[in-house]
């Protein structure tokens, strides 16, 4: 569907639209009472969402590119079918299709206490198959009211089992690295992937001082982004996750970046909710699974 069609389908006048925003790309564009948000159909990706109460709760690098064949750089990038590398493939894009597929709008709604609805999907086809070659029907849903929820749903329509991993791979907008802690994490087994070990994480409050890739496993517990000089915290509930990532790339990786400023590593922090490690997805013919997150600002 081109802008119209989908602004005559699907539009909620004063409050649900769709227009062209970077590079061309057909952008959901929401405004409630509760906050802003703007959804790209290209990897079903949320780029914004700004409370009334604050400014926007996740970060975008400013060198982002808005391109087919390319990873939006911030927001929320979907993760699927595979979460970092392929296993076998080092060729496949990194983090599976899902980000680089452009998706259909299947429902648009304004729910009972003026929350806004948007669903998206992504089915399996001649394109997906030539990567991962299985029948799916993946669903994102994003509920935007005073606080956003974001749930994958992936439902295997087929006759064969397929197993797939998955992260909502969540860029949170900082006023700096060193003025933030993490909550939530303490006493809880992680692979540090920068340098292949397993350790349980001692301190009460996690300080992200230098490059951090940390994938917690076993977890379903809220993470608390505490950020005292935005005067707020970010909290990250989930369900259907039991792996937490947190990672930030550090000034070195950074500057490696095309698509990052030299200290776009300094205002941000990713902390993902994760299907990964001893929680890979299994699903029987006409089973389903939910991996949701809920992130409000306290």
């Amino acid at each position: 569907m081109n802008i119209d069609e989908l602004n005559d389908q699907f539009g909620v006048e004063g409050e649900i639209g769709f227009m062209e925003l970077d590079g061309d790309m057909p952008f959901v564009t929401v405004t409630n009472k509760y906050a802003e948000a703007d959804i790209c159909l290209y990897g079903a990706q949320i780029t914004g969402f700004r409370p009334m109460s604050t400014t926007d709760v996740l970060w975008m690098s400013p060198y982002s590119v808005f391109e087919n064949g390319k990873a939006i750089r911030g927001g929320i990038p979907v993760c699927f079918p595979w979460f970092g590398p392929h296993v076998s493939e080092a060729s496949f894009p990194q983090h599976g299709f899902a980000r680089t597929s452009m998706w259909e709008v299947t429902e648009v709604d304004t729910l009972d206490k003026g929350e806004s609805l948007v669903s998206l999907q992504l089915k399996s086809s001649e394109e997906t198959k030539a990567y991962w070659p299985f029948d799916f029907v993946a669903e994102m849903t994003f509920i935007i009211g005073s606080s956003l929820t974001v749930t994958l749903k992936v439902t295997n329509p087929s006759s064969e089992n397929i197993s797939y991993t998955a992260a909502l791979h969540s860029y949170f907008n900082l006023s700096a690295i060193e003025n933030i802690k993490i909550s939530g994490l303490a006493k809880t087994h992680y692979e540090n992937q920068l340098d292949g070990n397993r350790y349980v994480q001692e301190e009460e409050l996690l300080e992200v001082s230098e490059a951090t890739t940390r994938h917690y496993f076993d977890t379903e517990t809220d993470c608390v982004i505490h950020d005292p000089y935005f005067n707020r915290s970010i909290r990250i509930a989930k369900e259907g996750s039991k792996c937490s990532t947190v990672w930030n790339p550090g000034a070195e990786a950074c500057a490696q970046m095309s698509d990052m400023p030299n200290d776009g590593h300094e205002t941000f922090v990713c902390l993902e909710t994760v299907n990964n490690i001893n929680d890979q997805i299994d699903l029987a013919p006409g089973e389903s699974h939910e991996t949701t997150a809920v992130i409000s600002v306290e």
